[in-house]
This record gives C-alpha cells, structure tokens and sequence, in this order.
C-alpha cells in the first residue's frame, strides 16, 4: 500500500504599499475629511446589511436545497409508483430473499409494506439496531457519537410483509454547518416515514437531548411512534423497567401517544423480532417496494467510503471523528488480470481539517493508516465479493465543517 501526502500551502496576502501625500498637494484640513468619513461609514454600513441579507438569503436557499435534495430520501409513495432497479450491492445470498413474493399473484391480500426511520441522539444504538433487523451490515457502527452522517437504508423481507428500515444521523445540537445539515435530513426524512421508532438508550437517563427530540416528534402528529429503548443487554431488569416508565412519562409530558413502547438488544438479539412485527404493524397495505433478496440501495462507492471511515474512527482521539471524511476518487478493475484472478482498484482519500490531524491517521511511519487500510479492505472485499487493492491518502481540508464550498464537495 503506498502513502502519499500532498504539499502543504501557506496561502500570502499582497499587499499595496502605503502611498505618502505628495508635498506639492495641499494638505488636507480635519473639516474637509469629515463628510469624506461620514461617507465611507455610510458607504461600510450599507455594505454591512448587503452582506448580512446575502448571508441570510444563501443559507435559506441551501436549506431549500438540502431538503429538496434530501440524499437519496424516497417516500413511500414515490417507491410504489416506480419500479425500483437492482443496486450492484447490498443482495442477500441466493434463497434468502424467498420471503418477498415474486410476482403480484404471490402477494398475500393484507400484505404491508412501507418505511419506517430510527430517530435519537448521536450514539444511541441505531445503526446497530438497523443492521440487527435487516441481517446484514448495511450501516457502520462505532462508540464515537455522531458516526451516522447521511440517511441509510436497510430492507427487511418476510412473507407478510416488506419493511424498508431510515437509519438517520442522531440529532444534536449543532455547532457547525455540517451539524445543522445532518439534523435537516433527519427532520426531512421523518415527515416522509409511515412509522418512526424513537431510540432511547437504557443505560443512560432520559435528558435535555431526549426531551428535545420528543418535543420535535410530537409536532409530527399524523404518524404513529414506537418508543424504543435500546442496549437493554448493558442493564438489569429493574433497571430496564424503570426506564421503560419513563420513557412513558416523557410521552405524556410532551403530548405523544407512543403506539408501543418496546425494549430490545441488538446485541444480545433480544426482541429485535418483536420490534419488527410492532413495526409492521404501522404500515399500509402496499405491494413490495423492493426486488426480493435487496437488502440496501446505497451506492456502491457511498458504502466503500464508510467502511474506509468506519475503520479510521477506531482508537482514534475524541476530536477526531468530527473532523474526518471520506471520498473515493475512483474504483476500476485491474485491465491486466486474468478472468479468475479480478483485481480491484480503490483509490480513496480521508480529510481532516488540521495538519495535527493528518498526522494521527498517518501514524509513525504510516502505520496507523496501514491499520486502516488493512480493516477496510478486509470488509469491502467481504462487502464486493471480490479481491481489492485499496489505495489510501491524507489530505488536509480546513474547517470543511463550516465551508459551504467544501461540504458540497465531499457530499453534505
């Protein structure tokens, strides 16, 4: 695996040198200069509010533009109307897909099928919940908060009914523009659900976050909400009870009718089942959205990328996780191999914002970011079937939370 880096830029300033009065002009007097700054204040202050408006009017259009947008959101509606196309990743094994009738004549008569989106703070079990009910790793996980940054979708198929699972980014209060985006997909993307589950972690008290989050859910009246409370496994019965209660409280509190309320472990695999069939439940009566055997529709190089983040953000400082993004520049077959030998070439790249930073995920040596490459290669070949030469580089992109331009660029 190679390692390069890229040449850091100091960006100058030039400068126009101070010009001196001229002695042959007349020198001016202090009652002359003032309606020249009295005219420049006007002139600063008006360019002051043209600039405040435009600051305003651009960030209310890449509001519109975020939630028109949406990343790949579909609602329902828009699923049934059209017929969805396999991606190149994310099938199930051949026979496992069995559940999902294969024609409209196989359809049962009260068969259910619709979208239904995990909601909570950062770190609160939900990509793991996700991937519990659906079977298969479709969403990275990690202990550092805020490891979800775009909407994921996972599909679950059974003989009844087909429900396509919303993995949100957890909501939070934001400190960058990149933080006020995330909380737009995840706002966009509950007023298009048919059912929203609410994740409340058990080992930790209902606070301020949770309180906030339930106070948003219950502006959205029309669609019903199962509270789950999650990591049960991490705490014991009493424990799980009494949190149970108050998670029934807070509903009451802020004027929510929880259609269930239901404890699970993703890990332990305790009630994950039951939660799907509470979750079933809530939907409509609609044909299949999705082919049988489709456990995802995310892009391939969308879903290279998190696993390549997925592996940087272990052992990594607090700090970090934040500040780190990943794109993949280019994903080509070897043209020099033989048919039973495929070579795949994954070229990627990780931003940080700081030159300290860059060196944590290098490493001494390079041997921090060979970890990475050698975890990350290990689950996109698992991932695409098939051998990869993954090709990694660091490069350093300041404050790209905050930079419009930047945010756009590596995809927010």
């Amino acid at each position: 695996m190679r390692h390069r880096t890229s040449p850091v830029c100091e960006n100058g300033q030039m400068t126009e040198p101070r010009r001196t009065p001229s002695s042959s002009q007349p020198r001016k007097t202090g009652a002359s200069q003032k309606p020249a700054a009295s005219q420049a204040s006007r002139n600063a202050a008006r360019n002051n509010r043209a600039r405040k408006a435009e600051e305003v009017e651009n960030s209310e259009r890449r509001k519109r533009q975020s939630i028109a947008k949406a990343e790949r959101r579909t609602t329902s509606d828009e699923v049934r109307a059209s017929e969805p196309a396999p991606t190149a990743v994310g099938r199930a094994p051949e026979g496992t897909g069995a559940a999902t009738p294969a024609s409209y004549l196989d359809i049962p008569e009260d068969y259910r099928a619709g979208f239904a989106c995990f909601v909570g703070r950062p770190n609160a079990g939900k990509s793991t919940l996700t991937n519990a009910l659906v079977g298969a790793k479709i969403a990275i996980t990690s202990g550092k908060p805020q490891t979800t940054r775009h909407t994921v979708r996972g599909i679950v198929h059974r003989a009844d009914a087909q429900l396509v699972l919303v993995d949100t980014p957890g909501l939070h209060r934001p400190r960058t523009l990149l933080g006020e985006r995330l909380n737009e997909q995840v706002r966009a993307t509950w007023a298009e659900v048919d059912v929203i589950g609410f994740c409340i972690p058990a080992n930790q008290e209902i606070g301020p976050g949770d309180r906030y989050i339930a106070q948003q859910l219950a502006q959205v009246r029309r669609t019903p909400k199962v509270a789950v409370v999650t990591k049960t496994d991490t705490m014991g019965k009493q424990a799980v009870g009494e949190q149970l209660l108050a998670v029934l409280e807070l509903g009451k509190e802020v004027g929510i009718e929880w259609a269930q309320i239901v404890p699970v472990s993703a890990v332990a695999d305790s009630q994950v089942g039951l939660l799907a069939d509470l979750l079933v439940e809530q939907l409509p009566q609609s044909p299949p959205l999705y082919p049988g055997g489709e456990l995802t529709d995310e892009p391939e190089q969308v879903m290279v990328a998190e696993l390549i983040r997925e592996a940087a953000l272990e052992g990594v400082r607090d700090e970090l996780p934040h500040s780190l993004a990943v794109t993949v520049e280019e994903m080509l077959p070897r043209t020099d191999r033989p048919k039973d030998k495929p070579l795949l070439d994954v070229h990627a790249t990780l931003y940080v914002e700081r030159s300290s930073q860059k060196s944590i995920v290098i490493g001494t040596g390079g041997s921090r970011l060979r970890e990475v490459g050698t975890q990350a290669r290990q689950q996109i070949e698992a991932l695409l079937g098939t051998p990869v030469f993954l090709d990694l580089h660091v490069k350093v992109a300041k404050d790209w939370q905050r930079d419009p331009k930047q945010l756009q660029r590596l995809g927010f």
